[in-house]
């Protein structure tokens, strides 16, 4: 039972980014952006063939965080200089992107049991120092000890991320840019009246938020140990869950309350 719960805690947290993300098109923009379920997988392809290629496991998941970038960008271009519809340019960039990524991989699937990976290398961190032991010597005195995990080094590393990037996150929707960004899913004509370039904004803010998604699935790969092109699907039905899950049981007074809801979301949804 325990395991089980670690288990759902530790994914909830890793796809929270992911959900974060979707928050991020969703409610900010208000722009359905199906182009989440591919760019998780872009971001896992992109991670698993540098690191399989024997590149650094944490350099390799910067690099899918630019690939989710340019992949939003992609989309956003589409529908504000492309005069596509915001719904079928998420489509179109999502198929695209299944061909794109497996022409990153080279084949269906690649696996990372036999890599050094990013959680490799910080289990082995918090392992070396104690830090496992400690929690595990903790749930032993309350009864719990017979079927320990050996992942909190990986589930405190992904909280600090998690964190991390929810608090950057309110803070770049606190600047200027952000500001604009969420004037432009609020009331377009507005916005634009007061001299800023909208279209912009919507790329912008579209590849920040398939950044995310594609550096949620990079994570997920290393935590899985594969990446595969079908991982992908249904990814965009997990993000909006959990934003919806943790609004509805969070509250949405603040932005900083929001992006919190959304990570509560993410571990009540898994």
């Amino acid at each position: 039972m325990f395991t089980a719960i670690f288990g759902s805690f530790e994914a909830g947290i890793i796809y929270a980014i992911m959900a974060l993300g979707v928050y991020l098109s969703f409610r900010i923009l208000d722009f359905p952006d199906l182009t989440v379920d591919g760019s998780f997988v872009t971001g896992a392809a992109i991670s698993a063939v540098m690191i399989a290629n024997g590149t650094d496991p944490f350099l390799a998941t910067i690099m899918a965080l630019f690939a989710g970038f340019a992949a939003g960008c992609m989309t956003g271009l589409l529908h504000t200089f492309g005069k596509i519809n915001n719904l079928l340019s998420g489509i179109l960039m999502m198929i695209a992107l299944y061909s794109i990524n497996l022409r990153i991989m080279g084949r269906s699937n690649i696996p990372l049991l036999n890599t050094d990976t990013a959680f490799t290398k910080i289990s082995g961190f918090f392992e070396k120092t104690g830090i496992d032991a400690f929690f595990n010597n903790i749930l032993s005195m309350v009864g719990l000890g017979d079927s320990l995990p050996e992942t909190w080094g990986i589930l405190l590393f992904m909280i600090i991320v998690t964190f991390v990037i929810k608090f950057l996150t309110d803070l770049f929707l606190r600047t200027e840019i952000g500001l604009a960004v969420r004037a432009t899913g609020d009331n377009k004509r507005m916005i634009r009246s007061l001299s800023a370039n909208t279209n912009l904004l919507v790329v912008f803010g579209l590849g920040l938020s398939n950044a995310l998604v594609a550096f949620s699935g990079a994570l997920i790969a290393q935590q899985g140990g594969f990446a595969d092109v079908g991982m992908g699907i249904g990814m965009i039905v997990i993000g909006l869950a959990s934003v919806i899950i943790g609004e509805a049981l969070f509250g949405t007074k603040t932005i900083a309350r929001t992006t919190l809801a959304v990570i509560g979301g993410s571990i009540i949804y898994r």
